[in-house]
């Protein structure tokens, strides 16, 4: 008991030293639109409402694409790692890197006429011209986000993950001075906070890659660009379609639930109050987030090191950091739950609105974190197309339905639109638990030999010297 105890400690001590660190890059990622945002919201109302809606477009359309297709690495160069297959980091990453900047140029097309599909989903004209205009000069940065999000990967799967705290933390600093210069000295409006963002983007990625070619701590992960990463291209894509698709699927909800909100009679009152509860939701995912990258990570390097107990137990711990997450989250927000809203508006209808909304609100924050943590188990199993299969299943099979008919058959309004939301987090839950519980882990660790080319036998030895170890 003892043993079980000390070893249950030790791997919440590895998890918590890199959830810890993969918070504070997600935040100051994550910090960079809202800066730019906050900037162009001090122009005027109608620039407000244009970068708004060219953000949430792009994020879906672009950013979360990057983000979807790069977690295949979580796979991939965890298990590798775990393997001590050390080169092939390297090998995966440049794949990734490769392929996610090839399909940036569809993207990027996608958002060069943007204005065209949005006066198509009956936006305002002036609102989507702007929305273009800044879609159009954030192109240069979507290639600069695939390529930092794969190198955030190869980091992260190596447990180094204080380099990224520093660079991500340095760009959100000058990312707030280029905003200062380009939007208000120099006056560029939109033009500057988009330009904000590309410089940002490529700053930080600058700053990782060369740590990544110059540290000794990659000297033997990275060992320069090789030919065997376009042989890895067809068996990362296998990978990569679903990673997006499961991370796409359940993003895309959200867009919709926005959509949704401005059919309602006072959609100006819906929308304002939906965005509120998306954007608390947004901020509370961080944390669960950080867990759920430290998670796959930890499970993938022990899968990749043929040692199924201890990815069993690996998991064990973070749906356990998860749930504490989740609980003090619910337990913040609840305590906040009148006030909260006042952080966001000061109009009072809205915030009677959210008020009402926040016991729902604050549910789905706590369920979310546990869906989080089950996704970041997903990734460092490779279960990423079962993932896509769930999240289709739980957001378009019944979340989304169940919003429709509660909000708009039974009148429930934007509580029905988030009751739906709601429901898809636990059949989510649901879902994930069940496969995880039913998961045999020494298959699990066989096919991780098998995916980073190792040996079914190198498995079994494993699971050998694993016994002995414990009895003696």
């Amino acid at each position: 008991m003892g043993l079980w105890k000390k070893e249950i400690t030790e791997e919440a001590k590895k998890q918590l030293w890199l959830a810890g660190p993969m918070v504070f890059v997600c935040v100051f990622q994550y910090s960079l639109q809202m800066i730019s945002l906050m900037f162009v919201g001090h122009l005027n109302e109608m620039l407000l409402a244009a970068v708004s809606l060219s953000t949430s477009i792009v994020n879906a359309t672009g950013f979360n694409v990057m983000m979807g297709m790069s977690s295949a690495l979580d796979t991939f160069c965890g298990q590798a790692y775990g393997a001590k297959q050390y080169h092939m980091l390297g090998v995966h990453t440049q794949g990734a890197m490769l392929v996610l900047t090839l399909v940036t140029i569809p993207l990027s097309i996608l958002w060069v006429y943007l204005e065209s599909i949005l006066v198509l989903l009956h936006q305002n004209k002036e609102i989507a011209a702007h929305a273009q205009l800044y879609a159009r000069y954030l192109i240069p940065s979507l290639s600069a986000n695939g390529l930092l999000r794969c190198i955030t990967k190869f980091l992260q799967t190596q447990n180094i993950v204080f380099p990224m705290v520093l660079a991500t933390g340095l760009t959100s600093l000058l990312h707030l001075l280029l905003c200062w210069v380009l939007v208000q000295k120099l006056e560029l409006g939109i033009k500057g906070s988009a330009i904000a963002i590309c410089i940002s983007n490529w700053f930080s990625t600058i700053i990782l890659a060369l740590y990544v070619r110059f540290s000794p701590s990659c000297k033997t992960t990275w060992t320069g660009f090789s030919k065997e990463a376009l042989h890895n291209i067809p068996k990362f894509l296998r990978l990569a379609f679903p990673s997006a698709l499961m991370v796409c699927l359940e993003s895309w909800t959200f867009e919709i639930m926005v959509i949704l909100a401005g059919l309602f009679a006072n959609a100006k009152l819906q929308t304002s109050v939906l965005s509120i509860c998306l954007n608390t939701s947004g901020i509370f995912w961080m944390v669960p987030f950080g867990v759920s990258a430290a998670g796959s990570t930890r499970i993938s390097n022990e899968l990749g090191a043929g040692s199924s107990k201890a990815a069993y137990l690996a998991v064990k711990v973070t749906m356990f950091l998860a749930f504490l997450v989740g609980l003090l989250e619910f337990s913040l927000l609840m305590s906040l739950w009148k006030v909260w809203g006042r952080a966001f508006t000061n109009v009072h209808e809205v915030l009677t609105y959210v008020i009402s909304m926040m016991p729902i609100v604050a549910s789905s924050v706590f369920i979310d974190s546990i869906q989080t943590a089950f996704q970041g188990v997903a990734r460092g199993c490779g279960w990423q197309k079962l993932g896509a299969y769930i999240n289709l299943g739980s957001y378009y099979v019944l979340g989304l339905p169940f919003s429709i008919v509660t909000a708009f058959v039974f009148h429930m309004k934007g509580q029905g639109l988030f009751l739906g939301i709601l429901l898809a987090l636990i059949v989510q839950v649901v879902c994930f638990l069940l496969v995880t519980l039913r998961a045999n882990w020494e298959k699990e660790a066989k096919k991780a030999a098998a995916r980073v080319g190792g040996s079914a036998v190198q498995v079994e030895d494993h699971q050998g010297d694993q016994n002995v170890h414990t009895a003696s």
